[in-house]
């Protein structure tokens, strides 16, 4: 069997700004990708779309997220729809049975979300990730295997850690097509990459980089890895 690698965040595009690259390879060997997204993302910007209501620019958030995955070769995208901003609202206990279905569902081996700080420190995104935590860590999620952060390109690693890299270059095309298909975010696109049209100036957005801290019950293992793949049980 093929092992499903899950791609969990809080709004369209977070999957786009960290994991493209990551995203586009696995679909390049067949490996099937699965994306959680907790909202619609409607409390955003409409870029230069002009003025939108919550509701337009929640529809127009999804068809976006859906052109962005199929560019990148998502197998697949579930939406939560939760009120965009306020996941912190949310019972934590409610959202983590809503991501611990899905990993089951999916039968997810490999699991990717924000670290703590939520890269940017958005409150929905750390209520992602320690829902997506509690949801791995409770024993619940059997398929489960291993579990990764996004982290800054441009960090280094502690000695311990297991940290893999994606150079952007070889994705660039790909992973600058997905971001435009985020057109209501566009603005925030560019402020962060560019104009796309060439590899960003900024070194840490020239790639991506994912860093191990659970597997199979152990935290942070002192492991040297290559691929999100490697290391996995035969799924039973």
């Amino acid at each position: 069997m093929t092992h499903t690698v899950g791609f969990i965040y809080a709004h369209p595009d977070d999957e786009t700004f960290g994991c493209a690259c990551l995203i586009r390879s696995l679909a390049n060997q067949g490996v099937p990708a699965a994306l959680l997204t907790a909202t619609s993302g409607e409390a955003g910007k409409t870029g230069r779309l002009g003025p939108m209501s919550r509701e337009e620019l929640a529809a127009r958030r999804e068809r976006e997220l859906a052109a962005a995955g199929a560019i990148m070769g998502l197998a697949d995208i579930e939406l939560l729809r939760y009120p965009d901003g306020h996941l912190s609202s949310v019972p934590r206990s409610e959202l983590v049975a809503k991501i611990a279905a899905f990993l089951n569902r999916r039968r997810i081996a490999v699991v990717i979300t924000f670290p703590e700080d939520g890269i940017s420190g958005h409150p929905d995104h750390v209520a992602i990730h320690h829902a997506v935590n509690e949801a791995v860590w409770s024993g619940n999620c059997p398929h489960v295997q291993k579990l990764y952060y996004n982290m800054p390109l441009t960090i280094p690693a502690a000695e311990t850690d297991s940290v893999i890299r994606l150079e952007a270059a070889p994705f660039w095309e790909m992973k600058a097509a997905a971001l435009r298909a985020h057109e209501s975010q566009i603005l925030s696109i560019e402020r962060v990459f560019g104009d796309l049209q060439t590899l960003p100036s900024d070194e840490r957005m020239r790639g991506e980089a994912f860093a191990l801290v659970w597997k199979r019950g152990v935290y942070r293992p002192a492991v040297r890895e290559h691929a999100v793949l490697d290391g996995l049980h035969k799924d039973t």
